[in-house]
């Protein structure tokens, strides 16, 4: 069986769009979909936790573009973390 492949590239500008006014986005990742919101957004991101059907108390997955979008978005980054996005980034590290 061969899976057929879609460039999404045209679809980035609206999802970028979708993103700024709060809206909520479907991604395509390596196995499944995914669904982002604008985590500087309080409204999207209460809108995921809701269609997602999540406890609040739960933690939703963060997407950065590189390490010193750490300092910025998150609190208590232990040292270690930084030295493991050094090594491995950019790709997948959770």
């Amino acid at each position: 069986m061969r899976m057929q492949t879609r460039d999404f590239t045209e679809d980035l500008p609206g999802a970028a769009a979708a993103l700024r006014a709060g809206e909520l986005v479907a991604v395509p990742t390596e196995t499944v979909y995914g669904l982002a919101a604008n985590a500087l957004d309080a409204g999207a991101v209460a809108r995921l936790y809701a269609v997602k059907g999540r406890s609040p108390g739960k933690a939703l997955s963060l997407l950065v573009a590189d390490a010193g979008a750490l300092d910025a978005l998150c609190t208590g980054v232990p040292a270690g973390a930084y030295a493991l996005a050094e090594a491995f980034w950019p790709g997948p590290l959770t």
